[in-house]
């Protein structure tokens, strides 16, 4: 085939497919004795395993990865593709975890707990609001969970936490109760900073949510392309082809 048939064949432009073999997504195409591209149904396969790769991972990943996986050994090349979806699963997990804390906190309001209205609080005051002690909103900000402000006061500085503060007070306690672990909060916590207003959060988890099952989606379907790129790479001529003399640009 050449540029214009593989192309049409992958449904990219003549020049995608250009720049996508100078990037080395895929292997470099044979050439003719008058110097134009051949290119294979191998070719095709990899054009195609790269669109649904580039959605799960990003073109960046995606552009590594299909480079690396014709050169690697077929065990590495293996785990770098069983990679990613340890790293979407573990996404998920933590957008799940995010969405458990913010639910625990809107069911929290519909209990007869003591609520938290100030715009800020001392730590006497948060500690006396979530029923925890002073010293344990120590650690947890010593630790990266809570982290409040430094007010200026005659003897020196004190703690002050504001709204954002107490809200992560209120989610480590919520997670704290339910059974997680520091590293485990630690990991919520950095995806509930993530977004933006708290009213809003948990509608902004259900849409991350989707997009990673839409980007899992795409990496099981690309997984038998990928898988056979590995297995079979230059019997199927995944291999770099090999150029005549008087090339040119085609």
């Amino acid at each position: 085939m050449n540029t214009a048939a593989v192309a049409a064949a992958a449904n990219y432009s003549a020049q995608q497919v250009r720049d996508l073999e100078a990037l080395g997504v895929i292997p470099a195409a044979a050439r003719s004795r008058n110097g134009y591209r051949r290119f294979s149904t191998a070719h095709v396969h990899a054009l195609r395993a790269y669109r649904h790769l580039a959605q799960a991972v990003g073109p960046v990943a995606a552009r590594r990865a299909m480079r690396e996986i014709r050169l690697l050994p077929r065990d590495e090349a293996a785990a770098l593709i069983c990679g990613f979806h340890a790293e979407l699963n573990g996404e998920r997990q933590q957008a799940l975890a995010a969405r458990c804390a913010l639910e625990s906190i809107r069911a929290e309001a519909t209990t007869e707990a003591k609520p938290v209205e100030a715009d800020s609080m001392t730590i006497t005051e948060l500690s006396h609001a979530l029923g925890v002690r002073a010293s344990t909103l120590r650690y947890w900000e010593k630790v990266g969970l809570v982290a409040p402000e430094r007010v200026a006061t005659r003897g020196g500085t004190a703690r002050r936490y504001t709204l954002t503060a107490i809200r992560e007070a209120r989610i480590t306690v919520a997670l704290r109760a339910g059974g997680y672990r520091i590293p485990e909060v630690r990991t919520t916590i950095t995806a509930v900073r993530d977004l933006n207003e708290v009213s809003d959060s948990i509608a902004a988890l259900d849409t991350r949510l989707e997009v990673i099952a839409q980007r899992a989606l795409a990496l099981l379907r690309v997984g038998t392309l990928l898988a056979e790129i590995i297995e079979f790479g230059e019997r199927l001529g995944y291999g770099a082809g090999t150029a005549s003399t008087g090339e040119r640009d085609r």
